[in-house]
């Protein structure tokens, strides 16, 4: 709590006032009865406690002001433990209120006749005249207090953003530095006396108006920074500071891109717990798989995972990272056949600021560069373009990235795992798929089997993705009947794990009885279908020389109203003319 001692100067300095106002002495005491200020005879007893026995005692204690015209005779100096050692010729006391508590008083001595008749002159005008003097105390009490809360409030601010992960700058609407802390001076290399200074000034990539503009709403935006040797790119945020529905004032927040990625990835690639003990099977064939995964774990050479959509390609990407020196970095997941080539490079390599119309500002960063240091994770690389092809393979051979609009490579340390459902040495025959990022890629392939060749293992497939998924549906479910086990087992999965994923959640939303039963099956896995292989069984075969009546006939029927109908159709069929006539009379087709 703030006292009188908090004022000391401002104490004495009344006390000094009244004394040469007066022609008289003048002490003042605190709550504690402790001189705080003297003239005269007290100056040299500052600091010294007074008996709690004396008028100052009184005076504290009853809240009266009142004058001592006789010491050692007066009702208050009765009790007096000094009254028999008082050398005083009057006195007079007044209590210092402050919010209603008495928090000191100030007394006028008289130490000789002249004095006396100085404090006796005019009794009524000096009591009145001390009670100013008492609400001047407490009104710079109230201000000290006041300014002791601001204090308390800003060293607290000051601490929290001290103790932020981010750069923090306050400014006035003006753009004038008040507040910061050290982050932003360390983090654009600035000194400590940088209060006063204009934001624009010392930062140039922020603008007035974008300043302003952050009056109406949030703003966020990217930068890049360049002092001496010194260049960085970063992300800031505008906030602004709201009284009373009025922009006063601005704080600004920033990062830099290296701490902006590790933040991100933190946040969003987190994929700590995903190993091999998630891959679910025990079959011949997954744990194939699962044994040439851990050797790959354990390298650092790139590797292309192959199999069809659903097999859980991912799934053993994420799991090599999670069990590689590199799993405590990001691992980033992009999926080359889901975005347009146009913008599948800005998002694996990221682009400069202006690069093009539309780019943001501070430029972007790209998959890459999020990866650093970790794992990024190619789907679908079959379907990237011959021209990323030819990036992609920059990057492995220099550990370089060139951003879209970039003067400069930037170096990477990101291992890749690719994967793919298309057949990349055909692709590659066929001139469709680059040759030398072939190699580059396949250092360690692997081939993640289809579910129906580890049939074995959809017992336990199937309990494992129907705990999870009932408890993410809410929903209790005892098992599956054999006469559903039967019908699963016997499915061709066609899309394979992620099918099998989609049938057990179809049936857990479906049961009316926690027990899953045929009825609660989708219509393709209740209805009755032969087998590929019974099919090739079972059914008719179709002689030749009908198959090829039948097509002879299919052509001329879709060329018929053609001018030039039989070389048309003759070069469907990939036969000549000639031979055409001759297989028409031979089967005997009628035609136009």
């Amino acid at each position: 709590m703030v006292g009188l001692k908090n004022i000391e100067a401002d104490i004495q300095n009344i006390a000094e006032a009244i004394s040469c106002a007066l022609k008289v002495d003048v002490t003042i005491v605190d709550e504690q009865l402790v001189r705080i200020a003297g003239t005269g005879a007290y100056v040299d007893k500052i600091g010294e406690r007074v008996s709690s026995m004396s008028a100052f005692g009184s005076s504290k204690d009853t809240g009266r002001s009142f004058i001592i015209e006789n010491p050692r005779l007066d009702e208050v100096c009765r009790l007096c433990s000094m009254k028999y050692e008082c050398v005083e010729w009057g006195e007079v006391c007044c209590p210092i209120m402050l919010e209603g508590e008495i928090c000191g008083v100030i007394g006028l001595i008289a130490f000789d006749e002249q004095q006396r008749e100085n404090l006796l002159e005019n009794k009524a005008q000096l009591l009145n005249f001390l009670g100013r003097m008492s609400e001047l105390i407490s009104s710079k009490l109230r201000a000290e207090e006041k300014a002791s809360m601001l204090r308390i409030e800003t060293s607290r601010m000051q601490t929290l953003i001290n103790n932020m992960d981010k750069a923090v700058v306050s400014v006035s609407f003006a753009g004038d530095i008040n507040i910061w802390n050290q982050k932003f001076v360390d983090l654009f290399s600035q000194s400590d006396k940088i209060e006063g200074r204009s934001i624009f000034d010392l930062l140039s990539f922020i603008k007035s108006d974008e300043l302003k503009g952050a009056a109406a709403g949030k703003i966020s935006a990217g930068f890049l920074y360049s002092r001496g040797k010194k260049s960085f790119r970063g992300i800031y945020n505008i906030n602004a500071v709201i009284i009373d529905g009025k922009a006063e004032g601005f704080v600004l927040d920033f990062v830099d891109a290296k701490s902006a990625i590790s933040d991100y990835n933190e946040i969003a690639y987190s994929e700590s717990g995903i190993d091999f003990e998630s891959i679910i099977g025990s079959s011949g064939p997954i744990s194939e798989a699962i044994e040439q995964a851990k050797v790959a774990a354990r390298s650092s050479s790139a590797v292309l995972i192959t199999g069809e959509s659903g097999t859980g390609k991912e799934l053993f990407a994420r799991a090599i990272h999670g069990s590689s020196k590199r799993k405590s970095h990001p691992f980033i997941a992009i999926n080359c056949a889901a975005i347009p080539e146009a913008l599948l490079e800005s998002e694996l390599f990221g682009y400069e600021e202006g690069a093009f119309t539309g780019a943001k500002k501070g430029g972007k960063l790209g998959k890459f560069e999020l990866a650093d240091r970790g794992t990024l994770f190619l789907d679908e690389i079959g379907d990237m373009s011959l021209h990323l092809q030819a990036k992609l393979l920059r990057v492995l051979q220099e550990k370089k990235i060139d951003k879209i609009g970039a003067s400069s490579s930037t170096p990477v340390d990101v291992r890749i795992l690719s994967a793919t459902n298309r057949n990349l040495e055909e692709m590659v025959e066929k001139r469709e798929f680059r040759e030398d990022l072939f190699y580059r890629l396949n250092v360690i392939p692997i081939r993640v089997p289809p579910l129906r060749e580890r049939m074995e293992d959809i017992p336990e497939l199937v309990r494992n993705l129907a705990s999870e998924c009932a408890q993410n549906l809410g929903k209790s479910v005892e098992g599956f009947s054999d006469s559903v086990m039967k019908i699963i087992k016997a499915y061709e999965w066609p899309g394979n794990v992620r099918e099998l994923q989609n049938v057990i959640e179809y049936c857990i939303n479906m049961t009316k009885t926690g027990l899953i039963a045929p009825e609660d099956l989708p219509e393709k896995l209740r209805m009755p279908r032969p087998s590929k292989q019974s099919h090739v069984e079972h059914e008719a075969i179709v002689p030749l020389r009908e198959l090829e009546k039948a097509e002879i006939q299919k052509a001329l029927h879709t060329y018929r109203d053609y001018k030039q109908d039989k070389e048309k159709a003759a070069q469907a069929l990939g036969i000549s003319r000639a031979t055409l006539y001759r297989k028409i009379k031979e089967h005997e087709i009628i035609s136009k």
